[in-house]
């Protein structure tokens, strides 16, 4: 496979559809490639987009920060943190209360370069903020994502958030068993790629499980964002990774192309299951990527966890 591929071309004014009568969850929603995907997807006439985020305070800043250029946008703060399974658990009943249709969800939303901690559900914190919430989100939310799949002229997608450093976790692949614990010998970037293999493996069950949804992991790129701004346990590396980033990574418009392609492109155009980069070109990963037992075992393993929490 070439090191550098050329993307589709794709121009979010021009290629995003009309979206009357679509509804949409972004989690991550206040800042970064959140912020731009639902700026750009509101461009396009969705009856709702739902916003989510911790703080109410940016996301209210957000919200109406799109609404200058966009007076019409019907956006929504759904407040969650995807580190809590409680607040998980809230955000979904609350958006059901209010909804009778879900079209896209965007699992956005993630941390990286976060120090060794655990959830307050006992998931070490990258993989249980990158992973776990997501994968709960998605559970809780599946029935009416089923429902509106089932519904004449539907286009129902799941898109996760995932990345190329997926490659960073640790060989050959997942530590299910040690998820319980900090993996501090692992550092920010084994951490976090695992969590990242974890998204990809969980979009290939998605799609093997409930085929009449489309359901694709993809990688942004390496874009400017707040995603490394908290505090870390390696302050040298994370000060060179905000250095570089200076002058090395794309803009966010560029790198929530990906993205808000594989949310709105035609839907033959768009494999599901698949893992996407650049932007609409499907990324062939290793053999890691492509292991279909863990992939299976962490289904499993996710599934049984949330049974113990009564999910």
């Amino acid at each position: 496979m070439p090191l550098f591929r050329r993307s589709v071309v794709f121009d979010p004014n021009k290629n995003i559809p009309d979206l009357s009568g679509k509804v949409a969850i972004v989690t991550g929603g206040n800042n970064g490639l959140g912020k731009e995907s639902i700026r750009q997807l509101a461009k396009h006439n969705p009856d709702k987009i739902y916003m989510g985020a911790r703080s109410e305070s940016k996301a209210k800043a957000a919200i109406a920060d799109i609404k200058r250029e966009i007076p019409n946008a019907n956006v929504h703060f759904l407040p969650v943190d995807l580190s809590s399974f409680a607040s998980v658990k809230h955000a979904a009943a609350a958006f059901l209360a209010e909804n009778k249709r879900l079209d896209l969800l965007l699992n956005n939303a993630g941390i990286f370069a976060a120090p060794p901690a655990l959830t307050e559900d006992g998931y070490e914190i990258q993989f249980g903020t990158n992973h776990m919430g997501p994968a709960l989100l998605t559970k809780l939310l599946m029935p009416l994502l089923l429902e509106t799949a089932a519904q004449p002229g539907s286009d129902v997608r799941i898109v996760n958030i995932s990345s190329t450093v997926y490659t960073s976790a640790p060989k050959p692949g997942l530590l299910l068993s040690r998820n319980k614990t900090t993996l501090p010998d692992l550092g920010i970037v084994g951490r976090y790629g695992q969590s990242k293999l974890a998204n990809i493996y969980f979009t290939q069950m998605l799609a093997e499980r409930y085929p009449s949804i489309l359901s694709v992991a993809l990688h942004p790129g390496v874009v400017k964002t707040g995603i490394a701004d908290g505090p870390s346990d390696q302050p040298l590396f994370t000060w060179l990774f905000r250095l570089v980033g200076k002058v090395a990574f794309v803009d966010v418009a560029t790198g929530a192309l990906n993205q808000l392609w594989a949310s709105t492109a035609p839907r033959g155009d768009v494999k599901s299951g698949a893992m996407y980069f650049p932007v609409g070109k499907e990324h062939e990963g290793n053999s890691v990527m492509r292991d279909r037992r863990q992939a299976e075992e962490l289904w499993k393993w996710t599934e049984d966890e949330f049974k113990k929490h009564g999910y």
